[in-house]
């Protein structure tokens, strides 16, 4: 144990050494940043960073550390592009958890978007009907050789057979696996766009750009793709990690006041199930601190995603609510993504916490109850993703910040349901 303690102490000492070496290293940066804003130059400079990792990794006393190495300095790399942006930016650009690609998080980022995707190439922007034009076309004003394809707005796009039309456009348009495609939308778009990013030429680039608040706090980021099938929603994907995404708040301007809602269904999901100061500052601030909601949640995913990319355990804990929720929203069109999932998250609280719930989904001006078709919901019940022998897993929380999970049949689930019609009636 002597040894080890020494070894230990060793470490330690260099750790203390790293650490003051990492702050002034991003002094420095922060020096290249104020010379890049008068400058107008941009942060990202791809051509460096490549002579970096090459020169330093050949200057290695031992080459079996290379790999090890290169992830290394790509980190700090990306870390000192992230604390660049902020001071360029004026906002306060997150660092996330390392999910093996960039997650950018800059108000007005947008129009700086070649800094941090690699445009240079063939580029595909995948966007619908609902999305304002000018937002592909700042992109497009970015991009070397660009095509444009506009998916119609809604779930029903999320198909097998306008996944076919993509695939049969990207192939028209000469994509090849050099090249990229540029998702910009919602999580239908991005959902999409990525799944036909992992089947063309058995996988290209792919960039994520999402201009709803559900999106930019969830399913952008985690690397889920998929189409529905057969009404089951998300029957048909893979997971496939995009190339980078970029999260500009400045997008939400455009949104209805009703899908700004939605999307705070998952913000209210992420601080329930992890971070009970975070739902305290909802329930007294609704959206007023919105650009510091969308950090905290995304700290929140993607320290979950981090830890289990491909869904095996502990990310089930992001379905909260998503279960009764994904029923509700095959059964009833009628209602957006996020105001089903506010439902769904109501018969898996606890009672203390369902009247903390409440109120918080009423500011926001989400549902809390709703008259249901019990027998087409048993029926998506039974087809769900998470289903086993032994039942389906769902996540509870019987104290804000705090969650379990554990399997239940879809019979108890259906006797839940009483709780979301209370009242529905009355109305």
């Amino acid at each position: 144990m002597d040894q080890l303690n020494e070894l230990r102490q060793r470490i330690d000492t260099l750790d203390r050494e790293m650490a003051d070496l990492f702050c002034r290293r991003m002094e420095a940066s922060a020096q290249v940043a104020d010379y890049k804003r008068k400058a107008g130059l941009p942060v990202l400079d791809r051509k460096r960073e490549a002579e970096i990792l090459s020169r330093n990794g050949s200057a290695l006393p031992k080459q079996e550390l290379l790999p090890f190495y290169t992830a290394f300095q790509r980190r700090v790399m990306e870390i000192s592009r992230q604390y660049q942006t902020s001071l360029i930016g004026g906002s306060s650009a997150a660092c996330l958890p390392d999910l093996g690609y960039e997650t950018i998080l800059s108000r007005g980022a947008l129009t700086r978007i070649s800094d941090y995707f690699d445009l240079n190439r063939n580029v595909m922007i995948i966007t619908d009907s609902g999305v304002p034009t000018i937002y592909g076309r700042k992109i497009a004003e970015q991009c070397r050789h660009v095509s444009v394809f506009t998916l119609p707005c809604g779930e029903a796009s999320k198909s097998i057979s306008c996944l076919r039309q993509l695939l049969e456009e990207m192939l028209r348009f000469g994509l090849t696996r050099q090249d990229c495609v540029v998702a910009v939308g919602g999580g239908m778009v991005g959902d999409l766009t990525g799944l036909a990013a992992a089947l063309y030429m058995r996988g290209i680039d792919f960039y994520n750009v999402p201009t709803t608040l559900l999106a930019q706090v969830d399913s952008a980021i985690g690397g889920k793709t998929a189409v529905n099938l057969d009404g089951v929603k998300n029957a048909a994907g893979a997971f496939y990690r995009p190339k980078a995404v970029l999260i500009d708040p400045a997008l939400l301007k455009t949104l209805y006041p009703r899908q700004l809602s939605a999307g705070m269904a998952e913000v209210v999901k992420m601080a329930l199930i992890c971070d009970a100061e975070l739902f305290s500052l909802i329930e007294t601030n609704a959206i007023s601190r919105l650009d510091e909601l969308i950090g905290r949640s995304l700290q929140i995913k993607a320290k979950i995603v981090a830890a289990d990319e491909t869904e095996h355990g502990l990310r089930r804990v992001l379905n909260f609510g998503h279960t009764i929720g994904h029923a509700i929203e095959a059964t009833h069109p009628e209602l957006l993504h996020g105001e089903c999932v506010a439902l769904g998250m109501l018969p898996m609280c606890s009672p203390s916490v369902r009247d903390r719930l409440k109120p918080v989904l009423q500011k926001l001006e989400l549902p809390t109850s709703c008259v249901l078709d019990r027998p087409a919901i048993y029926g998506v019940l039974s087809h769900d993703k998470k289903s086993t022998a032994n039942g389906i897993t769902v996540t509870e929380v019987v104290e804000v910040g705090h969650y379990n999970m554990r399997q239940v049949s879809p019979e108890e689930l259906m006797a839940r349901l009483d709780i979301i019609e209370e009242g529905a009636f009355e109305r």
